[in-house]
C-alpha cells in the first residue's frame, strides 16, 4: 500500500504495516523483537511521535506504534466519528489481531484514555505502564473546559482546525519545549496528514470530546483501581501549557501506587519530542521491575 504522504526516511526509517479495519485500514509500525511495547499517541500526532524511542529500543524490544483511524497514515472506515471511544475500539482490535501478550503500554495525551480503556478491562495482559502528560477522568478544571470550548466547540474553533489546520500547524509545535527540535521536516510530518478541511476534522473532535466524553471518562476512571499493582513510570513535562499541571500527575500517583515518577523540567506536552531518551529509559525501567 502506498503512503498517503512522504516523510523523511532518515527520521522515520520504518517498514509500513497496514491492518484492514472495516472498509478502512490502520497503519502501524512494528519494529524489533522481544517484550512487546505498545506506543499510543494523541492529537494531532501519529506513530512518527515515537520514532526516536523506536530507533533506540528496537534491538531488545518489539515496538508497536499505530496511527488511529483518520490520523497519520491510517484511513478511517465509513461513518467513523473520530471519538476516543472509537479509537479505543480500534486499538483493542489491533491488540487482538496482532495477538499482543504481556505488553508494556506507553501513553500520552489522548493516548491515555484510548489505551487505558483496554488496560482496565484486560489487566492480566498488561506488563507495565508508562504515563506522560495525560488523564483518564472527566475534565473539571476551568482551563481544560475553556480549551475544549475554544478549540472543539465554538464556530471559531471549527474554522481554525478545519480551515487553518491550527492544531497541527500551531498548537503541536508550541507543545515542544526545545525549539531547536521544531524543524521544517518535523512541522511537515505533523501537517501533511491533514491536507484538506475534511481530513482535519479529527483534530477538532478530540478537543470537543474533552467535554462530550465526560460519562465515558467517568466510567474509565471508575476502573483505574484495577491498575493499582501495575509497575508504572510517570514522566511529567512541567513546561506543558496544555492544561496538565502537577496536580494531574499527583492524581496518577494515587491511582498507580506502584510507580516511579520523573519530573522533567525541560519538557513540555510532547515529552516524546523533548526527551525521547527519558521515555526509552522509562520503558527499560518498567520492564526490569516487571520481571523482578
Amino acid at each position: 500500500m502506498k503512503r498517503p504522504f512522504q516523510v523523511d526516511s532518515a527520521e522515520y526509517p520504518f517498514r509500513d504495516h497496514w491492518l484492514p479495519y472495516r472498509d478502512g485500514f490502520i497503519h502501524y509500525v512494528d519494529e524489533g523483537q522481544g517484550p512487546a511495547v505498545l506506543l499510543l499517541h494523541g492529537n494531532p500526532t501519529w506513530s512518527y511521535l515515537y520514532r526516536n524511542i523506536i530507533k533506540e529500543l528496537r534491538g531488545p524490544f518489539r515496538l508497536i506504534a499505530p496511527d488511529y483511524p483518520g490520523l497519520g497514515m491510517s484511513k478511517a472506515p465509513s461513518g467513523y466519528g473520530f471519538t476516543p471511544q472509537e479509537h479505543a475500539e480500534a486499538v483493542t482490535e489491533l491488540i487482538s489481531r496482532l495477538e499482543l501478550q504481556d505488553f508494556i503500554l506507553v501513553v500520552q495525551d489522548w493516548g491515555g484514555p484510548v489505551g487505558l480503556r483496554y488496560a482496565v478491562r484486560h489487566r492480566d495482559n498488561l506488563r507495565g505502564l508508562v504515563v506522560m502528560n495525560t488523564w483518564a477522568w472527566p475534565a473539571k478544571r476551568l482551563p481544560m473546559k475553556l480549551f475544549s470550548l475554544a478549540m472543539g466547540g465554538w464556530p471559531l474553533g471549527y474554522w481554525l482546525q478545519t480551515r487553518r489546520n491550527f492544531f497541527a500547524r500551531v498548537i503541536m509545535p508550541s507543545g515542544i519545549h526545545h525549539k531547536s527540535k521544531v524543524t521544517d521536516s518535523l512541522k511537515r510530518a505533523y501537517t501533511d496528514p491533514f491536507p484538506t478541511p475534511a481530513s482535519r476534522k479529527p483534530t477538532w473532535v478530540f478537543p470537543r470530546q474533552i467535554r462530550k466524553a465526560g460519562p465515558w471518562l467517568a466510567e474509565l476512571e471508575a476502573g483505574l483501581g484495577q491498575l493499582s499493582g501495575v509497575p508504572a513510570h510517570i514522566l511529567w513535562g512541567t513546561k506543558d501549557s496544555a492544561g496538565f499541571p502537577l496536580e494531574e500527575m499527583r492524581k496518577w500517583q494515587s491511582y498507580l501506587p506502584n510507580h516511579e515518577t520523573e519530573i522533567l523540567e525541560d519538557a513540555s506536552h510532547y515529552v516524546q519530542e523533548d526527551r525521547p531518551d527519558r521515555v526509552a529509559a522509562a520503558i527499560r525501567s518498567v520492564h526490569q521491575r516487571s520481571i523482578i
